[in-house]
């Protein structure tokens, strides 16, 4: 947990870093979140192979081989500047995290006792809230340049390698001995309602952070300013996380999902009209992260306690998936409404996705019988 804390952290500072360096060097809005959304789509194209590479090599020594990659993807953007190489170690960067965060995932919800989920569950979510928070501040605190910035976050990443170096880390478990294979695409299918908060968190969470900063640069903002709308970001996922597991230990999930998905249909709306208050940014932007991260910590929950039997991973594989789909859907489409409709069609695409998940989870009745499970999963 600790490790893959380290992780977010150095993302967190390194992804403003670079939106920065990309709308400095002239990029446009689009080409900066097909930059930001890469990492993401690499991790849903590989997330359904995780299973496989966990039961080759063991989840510790994929884990350790995921923050490997990662390291050396960070490590790539200090040498250089040019677009294409850039769009690479992205893509290089999704496949180390596709397995490093499956693994911390499943072995959260395979090994938490069901009474504690929640709020261990949400005390980690904490942690990497904290983390996504506390990066995109570094540049003003310390007065880093993108450069610096850049070699600070692969410092960190060399830290999590680091820690995760003992012998220990291989004797991980994240599936019972007589577990019952089960695919992504049935895992989906048996909870897609959870899947579909988990894309909106995503989509809010992470999708909009690299795409806000650089909105934040165009209109006349300074490196410390732009980037602290995304340390505005991970403050609101920092301070909401363990509230929310806390809640889903005795609140039913059902009130849970659609409380949030009203709350983030206000702040898209709200966003509109940040060209008259600029506030509104960090207000949003705050709001964005604090509700977002919590759809994708009540996913996790739910996924510990319905897929408890046997099938964690694909669970947690499934709800990673759909929520690194909402996170590469964020910045190219973000980037898009901004490029041709400003900020009117942002605010107005966001507050829609919103309203899905309010349509989805006001209906939706989740069934706990094994035997549903069994069959979806024979099926």
């Amino acid at each position: 947990m600790l490790g893959t804390t380290l992780v977010v952290l150095s993302y967190s500072l390194l992804n403003p870093v670079l939106a920065v360096r990309l709308q400095t060097s002239g990029a446009s809005s689009t080409a900066i979140g097909l930059i930001a959304m890469l990492p993401f789509a690499s991790i849903v194209l590989l997330v359904p192979w995780v299973p496989r590479l966990f039961d080759r090599i063991g989840v510790g020594q994929a884990y350790r081989l995921g923050l490997t990659l990662e390291l050396i993807a960070c490590l790539g953007y200090l040498f250089t500047d040019h677009y294409g190489v850039w769009c690479v170690l992205g893509l290089m960067a999704g496949i180390g995290a596709a397995a490093a965060w499956n693994a911390t995932e499943a072995l959260i919800a395979h090994n938490v006792p069901a009474s504690h989920r929640g709020r261990l569950t949400g005390l980690y979510q904490t942690a990497l809230g904290g983390a996504m928070a506390l990066g995109p501040l570094l540049p003003a605190a310390l007065n880093l340049t993108p450069l610096t910035a850049t070699a600070l976050s692969a410092l960190g990443l060399a830290g999590g390698v680091a820690l995760t170096a003992s012998s220990d880390i291989r004797r991980l478990r994240a599936t019972h001995d007589d577990h019952v294979p089960m695919s992504l695409w049935a895992a989906w299918r048996f909870r897609p309602a959870l899947g579909w908060a988990a894309v909106v968190g995503g989509v809010f969470e992470v999708g909009l952070g690299s795409i806000t900063t650089a909105y934040g640069s165009q209109i006349g903002l300074n490196l410390a300013k732009a980037t602290s709308i995304a340390g505005a970001l991970g403050m609101g996922s920092f301070i909401l996380q363990y509230p929310v597991g806390w809640l889903a230990d005795h609140w039913p999930p059902r009130r849970l999902f659609v409380a949030g998905g009203v709350l983030l249909l206000i702040s898209g709306l709200a966003f509109v009209q940040a060209t008259h208050w600029p506030v509104l940014i960090w207000i949003c932007a705050a709001a964005w992260g604090a509700l977002g991260g919590a759809m994708y910590t009540l996913s996790m929950i739910r996924v510990a306690h319905d897929f408890a039997d046997s099938s964690a991973l694909a669970g947690t594989s499934a709800m990673i998936a759909a929520y690194t789909l909402g996170g590469a859907m964020g910045p190219i489409i973000s980037g898009w409404m901004l490029d041709h409709t400003g900020i009117v069609g942002q605010g107005g695409w966001l507050a829609a996705l919103a309203a899905s998940l309010i349509a989805v989870h006001a209906r939706w009745t989740p069934t706990h019988a094994r035997s549903d499970l069994s069959e979806r999963d024979a099926s």
